[in-house]
């Protein structure tokens, strides 16, 4: 069986979207959504831009501001945004209990994000999509499940 999951408001998986209103802290500094982190990452070292990005009042403008290719785009960035991805969502369950929980209550189901519009973060139009935020998700949810055990 699998769990569908894309808008904030979808309850309970909302939480999932990189778009939720889960703020977090990572390297020091607070950033309002895993979307305004990864958008941003986009273009280190270039803290103006990183700022930029960071400082959007939005999560839909922090992912406008970084698909513009009005500012340079890192020259690394296709290697490194899983990993980037990975390290922004790790955090925000890691310092969100409440939907950390909702996460490791899914058990082993696997987790699609149900977007008609993405072949790489979600399933895509034609459902084969890489889904490679469903992975993450489910890759969080082991690393969690790992960590209460060894507590």
């Amino acid at each position: 069986m699998s769990i569908l999951f894309y808008g904030t408001k979808e309850v309970p998986y909302g939480c999932f979207s990189n778009f939720s209103a889960h703020p977090f802290t990572l390297d020091n500094i607070i950033w309002r959504t895993t979307e305004h982190y990864f958008q941003a990452m986009k273009f280190y070292p270039n803290w103006d831009h990183i700022n930029a990005i960071r400082a959007m009042p939005s999560p839909m403008q922090a992912a406008k501001a970084g698909r513009s290719r009005a500012r340079p785009l890192r020259a690394d960035w296709e290697e490194v945004k899983d990993d980037i991805m990975r390290k922004a969502v790790l955090e925000k369950f890691r310092q969100h209990p409440e939907i950390a929980r909702i996460l490791l209550e899914t058990g082993d189901e696997d987790l699609i994000e149900n977007t008609t519009k993405d072949h790489y973060w979600g399933c895509g139009s034609t459902g084969t999509g890489k889904n490679m935020l469903g992975i993450i998700l489910m890759e969080t949810r082991a690393i969690l499940k790992a960590e209460l055990e060894a507590t």
